[in-house]
């Protein structure tokens, strides 16, 4: 049987990302805009599950850890059998088409049957089937998923208690570049599997096709192989604590180069509650678009320094626009690039500087929510100046107009 994977991102020097999960049927790519950047497009969706038929017991979070993190660093063998049991398989299965059936990992998140995974790992629409260390089998309904961060959530029901060892979550914020890591997974099928590797980067972007035009940021980066398969694993600390779920791997190939992505637990924290007693996540919006500063573009705006996001386009009734946030309306040719100019330039975010679109991003995922308030200080005409700015949940482009 042919295994694929589903490439959904950019083209970067003929690198490509994919995500890291198998189907079984070959799939063009999907090619995705580069990005310039990208604040006001994308949502959330809910999963198709109807909640409604979902007993109480669906929605009540568990304990969240039942496995104890060590105080010191474990070795590579006692780590995986700290966590092995909490690990699993997930099948999407479509039955019409045995051949479009998708295969990937997933975690047990609290004691009450609920399993973190992947967004496109249980994207297919299919019958999801969750197996546990043992080769146990359990039928799985989908309570909530969020393609934006790649996330979703999992319900298995009648469980044993003993099977459901759920992993603590560390705080992904305090990781730094080169800490030891580990990932367990389904690569390829093989259960159980573990690679080792080091936190290559924190704080990445990478892009996500599913709403035109968006970036998911604060990804971590990390060279532990991570294979077709492996998504909705868990990125380990060597204290047997998931410090992010594996998403996706730069390739050429669609297989391990040594350069994975996973999303971190910090965004795990803020998103899933949210997924499993409401279906969906509500993200803070700002409702602008806009541009990466450039030495040209410096130049051409007169200033010394090219650091900051240049706003170029802005959304008809988001909060940026009812804030009076300026879009761009001078069209000009900078290096090779038409760009409108003469919109304000974003140089911090309460008070912490903004290099580019990345700050901005990391920042509304960390310390946002849709009902906050936000400080932007923006340069507009020269002059540096505050302006306040009341966020909203993004619009979803999913719903009927």
């Amino acid at each position: 049987m042919n295994k694929t994977i589903l490439a959904v991102s950019i083209i970067v020097a003929a690198v490509a990302i994919f995500f890291a999960f198998s189907q079984f049927n070959d799939l063009d790519n999907l090619d995705v805009p580069l990005v310039d950047d990208i604040i006001q497009t994308s949502t959330n969706i809910g999963g198709s599950t109807d909640r409604g038929s979902l007993s109480e017991d669906a929605f009540r979070i568990g304990q969240v850890s039942t496995v104890q993190a060590s105080t010191s660093d474990l070795t590579l063998p006692e780590l995986f059998t700290r966590v092995e049991k909490s690990v699993v398989q997930i099948t999407d299965s479509d039955e019409t088409s045995p051949l479009d059936s998708r295969l990937g990992s997933g975690f047990v998140y609290d004691d009450n049957g609920h399993i973190i995974t992947n967004h496109h790992v249980v994207s297919g629409g299919g019958r999801i089937d969750v197996t546990f260390l043992d080769g146990t089998v359990y039928r799985a309904t989908l309570m909530g998923s969020d393609p934006y961060t790649d996330l979703a959530v999992l319900y298995v029901k009648d469980v044993p208690q003993e099977k459901l060892v759920s992993l603590p979550l560390a705080d992904s914020t305090t990781v730094r570049v080169g800490e030891q890591v580990a990932a367990i997974g389904n690569p390829f099928g093989l259960s159980g599997s573990m690679t080792a590797g080091i936190i290559s980067g924190v704080g990445r972007l990478i892009p996500n096709d599913l709403a035109g035009q968006f970036s998911i940021p604060d990804v971590i980066q990390t060279d532990a192989p991570v294979n077709p398969g492996n998504s909705g694993g868990p990125l380990l600390n060597m204290r047997g604590e998931a410090i992010g779920i594996n998403s996706a791997i730069y390739s050429t190939t669609g297989q391990s180069v040594g350069v994975g992505f996973a999303i971190p637990s910090s965004t795990m924290t803020k998103v899933v509650p949210s997924l499993i007693t409401r279906g969906s996540f509500q993200h803070p919006w700002l409702g602008v678009s806009g541009t990466d500063m450039t030495p040209g573009i410096a130049a051409a705006l007169g200033l010394n320094e090219p650091r900051g996001l240049l706003v170029v386009d802005v959304v008809d009734g988001s909060p940026a626009a009812q804030a009076g946030i300026r879009g761009g309306d001078d069209p000009r040719s900078i290096d090779g690039r038409d760009i409108n100019l003469g919109g304000d330039v974003i140089t911090a975010i309460d008070d912490k500087t903004v290099r580019k679109i990345d700050d901005i991003l990391v920042y509304l995922q960390r310390e946002k929510t849709a009902e906050d308030n936000l400080k932007l200080t923006i340069l507009r005409d020269g002059q540096l100046q505050d302006i306040n700015i009341g966020l909203a949940a993004r619009p979803n482009q999913f719903e009927s107009p």
